[in-house]
Parts: structure tokens; sequence; C-alpha cells
């Protein structure tokens, strides 16, 4: 059994690799200032219809209306996704005090124990504008293919188990759809900088 759990890690660990090697060499210089984005392969993001804080269905459109950022996490992850939320919260403060309105969206990965309750609650955790959305395991499931989103269940405890899962914050505009995405080591300014690039040129 140890060694079916091991393989079945360094296969998810393989997996994670993979899609952050994918992502990161679809960059190519844009055509703007704007730095770089990602264009090669297949087009990333798209639509997805997934269920907000009230419970209601809503698209891609309903919630991306301004330029936004994307990221996919669950409220149980102890160290990664509440640092990039944290983060990904004080560029649109500092995106609001040079007078850009910018969003955040935050999809989950484990729909199991994120309802829509716990979701919006944890999004507005983090900021007051952020929005938490779910959905069935389907709907979650194709919002995280459409972004590339490498992501797992680590063991089988019914109750406190983790999720692996890349990290990307994802750009998205309304009326372009995904433009860029933000690492883990990027910090606030940088994040607020180019975002406000983008929609000085959108």
């Amino acid at each position: 059994m140890s060694k079916i759990i091991a393989i079945g890690a360094t296969a998810t660990a393989v997996a994670l690799l993979v899609g952050t090697f994918v992502i990161t060499q679809t960059r190519k210089p844009a055509s703007g200032d704007c730095g770089t984005t990602a264009v090669a392969g297949a087009t990333l993001g798209g639509p997805f219809e997934l269920v907000d804080k009230t419970g209601k269905t809503v698209t891609d459109l309903d919630v991306i209306s301004k330029p936004t950022l994307v990221y996919f996490g669950y409220s149980f992850c102890p160290d990664v996704c509440p640092l990039d939320m944290a983060r990904n919260a004080a560029a649109m403060d500092i995106l609001a005090e040079q007078g850009i309105d910018a969003g955040g969206v935050f999809i989950t990965i484990d729909p199991a124990r994120d309802t829509s309750e716990v979701v919006g609650e944890y999004a507005e955790n983090f900021h007051p504008e952020m929005i938490g959305l779910t959905g069935t395991a389907a709907q979650v499931e194709a919002a995280v293919k459409a972004y590339r989103v490498v992501a797992s269940r680590q063991d089988d405890d019914p109750e406190y188990y983790l999720m692996q899962h890349s990290t990307f914050s994802y750009l998205v505009m309304p009326d372009r759809g995904f433009v860029d995405f933000f690492r883990q080591v990027d910090t606030p300014e940088q994040v607020a900088d180019r975002v406000a690039c983008f929609a000085a040129t959108s």
C-alpha cells in the first residue's frame, strides 16, 4: 500500500512540474508594453459556470466585468493559498489607490468541502470585493481544465485531507480573456503594475 501511495505522490509531483512548465513556456513578448503574456498552444482560460456565495449559478461573464485576478485553491489549504490570496488582495488595494477598479475571484478545487457559503466567506475574509466560487464536481473540473490547473487529493482522510495543486494567479480581462499570470514570487506591487498596464491598454 505504501508503495502505491508513493507512486501516486510521485505522479502528482510530475504532473505539477509538467503543468508549471507548459504554462511558463507559453510566454512570449506581448505586442504592447505590458511585459509578457501566454499565447502558445491551447488557449488558457475560457467560459465557466459555477456557484457563488448565495447559491446562484454564475458564469465568467457575470464575475469578470473588470480586470480580475483568478486564483484556484481551497479553504482548508494551510499555507500557499492564504499567502497568494493575501498578495492578490493587497494588489487590488494598490490598484484602488491608483483609481483602477480590479477584481478578485477564488475558485475552489475542493467542492466536496467548499460549499457556496464557505467559499464566499473565505474569499471575503481576504478582501470585501473578492468573489468565492464553487460548484458541482463537474463544473469545477471544467474550470480547472480550462485554466490547466493541476490539482489532486493527497490522502484518504474523509475530513482533513489535503490537496496538492498549482499556484498561479491568472489575470483575466472582460474584453480579452486571459492575458497574463503571476507566480508566488511576484509581489503585490509587481502584480499591480502589470494589471494597471493591461487595464490602460484595454
